[in-house]
């Protein structure tokens, strides 16, 4: 879904599907439902204002709508204004961003945390271990 982003358009949508599937069987967990929402910064902060209480700007929130441990149900928001920035500052394509953000929220359904340093430097490696998995 887009929100309030006519100009986005995501590519690629099927191989990211099957990306996406294979990373959640990967980690034995199967895909009941699961939504991206992508939007801009003011929709983005007005989420994490309202619903967490941050009053800050972030690349992507994640609603984990699931009541069963190996099942993926839930809703993923991304700023598609934060990923272009986030992407020209650490100088990678808009692409791979993306990609990132958007297997970013899938790990937090699986149940990977980045409160921490230490967690935010597993949960980087498990990144790129995903990303590592995609075949277009």
């Amino acid at each position: 879904m887009v929100e309030d982003v006519p100009e986005f358009e995501l590519s690629d949508a099927e191989s990211l599907v099957e990306w996406i599937e294979r990373v959640a069987a990967v980690h034995e967990h199967r895909i009941v439902q699961l939504t991206y929402i992508f939007c801009s910064d003011d929709y983005l902060h007005q989420l994490n204002v309202e619903y967490l209480d941050h009053d800050t700007l972030t690349d992507v929130i994640t609603f984990d709508n699931s009541d069963d441990a190996d099942i993926i149900e839930g809703d993923i928001f991304i700023s598609v204004e934060r990923v272009r920035e986030n992407a020209q500052d650490l100088g990678v394509s808009f692409r791979d961003e993306l990609h990132r953000v958007m297997i970013h929220g899938v790990l937090h359904l699986l149940g990977y945390h980045d409160k921490d340093l230490l967690s935010q430097t597993a949960m980087r490696a498990k990144e790129d271990h995903c990303l590592s998995l995609r075949t277009f």
